[in-house]
């Protein structure tokens, strides 16, 4: 049986990340095409015989969502075909920001205030963030941490397991926000607070003394059954529904201990539920499981900074995130751009 062909539609906001991640997906073999006109997209797709990654944004002629809704519509009727819709956003003082530092001029505010083009922007494109399979905020993200993302959602690894639901496990800071991707948010703030011991305060949550530490909180064992208990009922019902991408969200105060111990130790669960179920049938739940903490992310000094994709406690691996960047949404990689995944 011939594998259907991948064709990813990348919008957004202009200045949230477009651009970026059109590049990462041609760094992993997609034939990118920024912007073409809205009335030649099905016949380029239906042309093609190759991966593709397009994108369509308001500076599109004929851009309007109805229409591009329409058209993908069309397109993921095709058996030949399996289209997915990214949406890329930011916050609005981010994109302030961000045009403020490359004095450029919103497309749909050219003679205008920036804010204005930005709030018009927002409503217009609202329909395609409703629909889209994967909404990503790159207002706090590091640009590498951006790539993997593209990777572990369009890479050859998810390609080879296409059809299976990507679970991410985030550990936050409550002050600095909730994920706004989030499906699930577990509150980890009344447990133990390494923070105050001041031998434990400089480690992270993955250090054996602080989740040592954190379970020795009373009431710390029946909360993570909980926690586990109301996951392992959900996944599988995110699986029926058809749903591509799941996030659960676990925070505390200040994003380093006890919300990273928490979602190591979900993601341990889970793992190990992988491992039990590929045994038992050799194929396992329909989901792959990917971990991301946050705050520790913002902070490269951090032991265990970054993110990994786990299969199975013996297929885990570390990944260091690069210190941030921030690339405007059609410059140059050295222009800064703080993109997030999701």
């Amino acid at each position: 049986m011939n594998e259907r062909l991948p064709v990813v539609l990348v919008t957004g906001l202009s200045g949230g990340g477009k651009a970026s991640i059109l590049r990462a997906l041609e760094d992993i073999g997609y034939e990118a095409v920024d912007n073409p006109p809205l009335t030649m997209l099905e016949d380029m797709v239906l042309r093609s015989d190759r991966k593709l990654a397009i994108g369509v944004d308001a500076r599109t002629r004929g851009f309007d969502s109805n229409l591009v809704l329409s058209a993908l519509d069309r397109l993921r009727a095709n058996p030949r075909l399996r289209p997915e819709l990214v949406f890329a956003w930011a916050s609005e003082s981010t994109l302030l920001r961000r045009y403020t530092e490359t004095r450029r001029r919103h497309p749909l505010a050219p003679h205008g205030r920036v804010a204005d083009g930005i709030r018009t922007e927002i409503e217009a494109t609202a329909p395609l963030r409703e629909r889209a399979e994967l909404v990503i905020d790159t207002s706090d993200l590091p640009i590498a941490e951006l790539r993997r993302l593209i990777e572990r959602n369009y890479g050859q690894d998810a390609e080879s397991a296409a059809g299976r639901m990507v679970v991410t496990l985030v550990s936050f800071a409550y002050r600095q926000g909730l994920p706004p991707e989030a499906d699930l948010v577990f509150d980890g703030r009344f447990l133990r607070n390494p923070h105050y011991d001041p031998i434990l305060r400089p480690r992270t949550g993955i250090d054996p003394e602080v989740a040592a530490y954190i379970a020795a909180d009373p009431d710390y064992e029946a909360y993570f059954a909980q926690i586990a208990g109301l996951v392992d009922l959900v996944l599988p019902r995110f699986v029926q529904e058809g749903k591509k991408y799941a996030t659960i969200a676990i925070g505390c105060t200040g994003g380093k201990h006890r919300s990273v111990h928490l979602v190591e130790r979900l993601a341990a669960h889970l793992a190990d539920r992988l491992a039990r179920d590929r045994a038992a049938d050799g194929a396992g739940p329909g989901w792959r499981l990917h971990v991301v903490h946050r705050e520790l992310a913002r902070d490269p000094g951090s032991r265990g900074a970054g993110s990994r994709g786990v299969d199975a406690p013996a297929e885990r691996r570390r990944l260091d995130v690069e210190p941030n960047e921030e690339p405007d949404d059609r410059t140059a990689r050295s222009s800064r751009i703080q993109a997030q995944e999701a």
